[in-house]
């Protein structure tokens, strides 16, 4: 049985189902609306502060004053209290605030990019999970043929025996080659249960009657030239460190900032009242205020320096992490298409080499039959067709993940270029909500 053989479930569906559930795109997804609040934070720095203030308390005191040459004393009780609301505005920070904003900005962007980055892998383990799924099912099932085919050689080489056709050896060769075949269906079977605990854990769902997976080749570029080009332009590891270079550049602004002078203003409102134990009226007292506060950095310590040299160090580091990006692109198509190359090769010489081995065995039977072929003949051929088939199941499915890694690396792995029957996740819906919000602590 080759891969192209089941029917049910197609791959496309259960690529839906992964889009939709997976926990670790899920995850990110999370990160990314996370990521999106910095913008509103950045933003806080345009905005006033408002401060609202209040207590309450008891006070003693005891006056003595002389009045010529008599004296007196005077004791009172009072119970103060005030309440004050402050506002104050920045004015001039240096360009910190709108630094910050745009740093934030480009964050949110390259995690947007990491998030695609992440639904590639997550679509691609997905893929893998299902053509392995099928590799191993096809593989157990021409196990249990081999298996079935070995048994029967057996039967047929101890009928002969027993009847001084063949030898004892003959039949010690079946066998060990029924044993070892029954050995190896032990190991297939081990090997679906993996794949198939794997694709549940990926994809979200057992795996039931799945149809053939079908290679991406319609979405590929014609050329590797062309695979190279579209990848470096538009590969979300690339994109997301271009962008960590545009945010490292925000936060070295963000950190000479803290040389510039700052201007802000304050205002003040307040009122004091006293209550007295011993019959004196209650006193209220009301005060306003209003303040241009003006700072001028002189020496802090160094520690702004030191701040600005790593916030440099950190840009020149992001931008040397964009050409590691574009080299491992780079690499990555190449390999792929090499490997996808490969696969058809081998898809058409498994073909060949299982048709001439199908020929090949049914010739040695008929010769051992009329004792012309010993056992051990017929076993070689056996297994030679059986390595064939499972060759040419391997090969099929090396082609579909080759043609999906492909397209992975190149960048166009996704949800939308598959055409996925599934609602699309737009990170931008959830920014949107967020930016602007002054208050609230509801997640949207």
């Amino acid at each position: 049985m080759s891969v192209a053989e089941a029917h049910g479930e197609t791959l496309e569906q259960a690529l839906a189902s992964t889009y939709a559930a997976n926990p670790t795109l899920n995850s990110q997804r999370a990160v990314t609306r996370a990521t999106d609040e910095y913008v509103p934070i950045a933003l806080a720095g345009y905005r006033p502060q408002v401060t609202g203030s209040a207590s309450i308390g008891t006070q003693w005191a005891e006056v003595r004053y002389n009045a010529g040459s008599g004296s007196a004393n005077y004791r009172y009780k009072a119970d103060p209290s005030t309440l004050a609301i402050t506002i104050s505005q920045s004015v001039y920070d240096g360009l910190k605030t709108a630094s910050s904003v745009r740093g934030a900005e480009f964050q949110v962007r390259g995690q947007r990019e990491l998030l695609r980055n992440t639904e590639q892998l997550v679509l691609l383990d997905g893929v893998t999970a299902y053509m392995n799924v099928l590799q191993n099912a096809a593989l157990l099932d021409l196990q249990k043929q081999n298996v079935a085919a070995l048994r029967e050689e057996l039967r047929a080489a101890r009928d002969r025996f027993s009847v001084g056709e063949v030898t004892r050896t003959d039949v010690a060769q079946a066998e060990a080659s029924v044993a070892s075949a029954e050995s190896e269906l032990a190991s297939e079977t081990a090997n679906l249960n993996t794949a198939n605990a794997t694709f549940f854990q990926v994809i979200g769902q057992q795996p039931k009657n799945l149809a053939p997976g079908r290679p991406a080749d319609h979405l590929l570029p014609a050329s590797m030239d062309a695979a190279v080009d579209s990848g470096l332009a538009h590969h979300p590891a690339i994109l997301a460190s271009q962008f960590a270079v545009d945010q490292q550049v925000s936060n070295v602004k963000v950190a000479e900032a803290a040389l510039s002078p700052t201007l802000s203003m304050k205002g003040q409102s307040g009122v004091q009242y006293n209550y007295y134990d011993d019959g004196v009226p209650i006193e209220r007292g009301t005060s306003a205020s209003a303040t241009l506060d003006l700072t001028i950095p002189i020496y802090q310590g160094g520690s702004e320096y030191a701040n600005i040299r790593k916030s440099k160090e950190l840009l020149g580091q992001s931008r040397n992490e964009v050409e590691v990006k574009r080299q491992q692109v780079r690499a990555n198509v190449v390999q792929y298409w090499g490997a996808l190359r490969a696969a058809r090769d081998a898809i058409t010489s498994a073909q060949v080499s299982v048709a001439a081995n199908e020929i090949a065995l049914r010739g040695v039977r008929e010769e051992w039959r009329v004792g012309q072929r010993t056992t051990i003949d017929v076993l070689n051929a056996q297994t030679s067709l059986f390595n064939a088939r499972s060759s040419l199941v391997t090969a099929e499915r090396d082609r579909v993940v080759a043609s999906y890694s492909l397209l992975a690396a190149v960048g166009q792995l996704n949800a939308r270029e598959l055409g996925l029957k599934v609602a699309l996740y737009n990170p931008q819906v959830h920014y949107n909500q967020v930016r602007d919000a002054w208050i609230g602590v509801r997640t949207p």
